[in-house]
């Protein structure tokens, strides 16, 4: 079985020169705090991948997106700028899938220090979001794959495909990790 399962998703409407100033390529942006479960990755205050909160003390993303200090931010609608629904939280366990090799079982868990705010998970109907590393696809308003990479620097030509990981394929693992918490 593939891990990545074949899903290559191609944006055959989205064009660089449809590129907003928000870095959007053939969609639009997103009504402010209208995802709350979408997570921001951070070092300091720079964004390095993103993530989706699965369970109000744990975050998913790829494995390698790790690194030392990293925080995890909700309810950022302008990752740029700081925000009264912010929450910041420090990440107290980095659990990466035990058989994690580069772009193999590219999927981690991370603990939170605390237990962020309920945020619901997703409601709204999407049909698919595209993310950076780690960020979420959704499908019919379920976690479907993990960002888990696209040609470097062309993530927003259509003409590359954006590759996903398949989070159903690690769901038993996902739950025996949660289990322990």
């Amino acid at each position: 079985m593939s891990f990545y399962s074949g899903v290559l998703l191609r944006f055959g409407f989205a064009s660089p020169e449809g590129a907003s100033d928000s870095g959007i390529v053939g969609g639009k942006e997103a009504k402010p705090h209208s995802r709350p479960y979408m997570a921001s990755l951070q070092v300091g205050k720079d964004h390095t991948c993103g993530g989706i909160l699965i369970r109000q003390d744990f975050v998913l993303t790829s494995a390698h997106c790790k690194r030392a200090g990293m925080t995890v931010v909700l309810g950022a609608h302008n990752i740029g700028r700081q925000e009264a629904s912010q929450q910041r939280m420090e990440v107290a366990e980095f659990i990466p899938h035990p058989q994690y090799r580069k772009f193999v079982y590219d999927v981690m868990l991370l603990k939170v220090n605390t237990d962020m705010s309920d945020t619901g998970g997703p409601r709204l109907n999407v049909f698919c979001l595209q993310g950076d590393s780690g960020g979420p696809l959704l499908c019919n308003n379920k976690l479907r794959g993990l960002m888990a990479f696209t040609v470097l620097n062309k993530c927003s030509h259509d003409e590359f495909p954006h590759v996903f990981m398949k989070v159903s394929f690690f769901v038993p693992w996902i739950q025996s990790v949660m289990q322990r918490f």
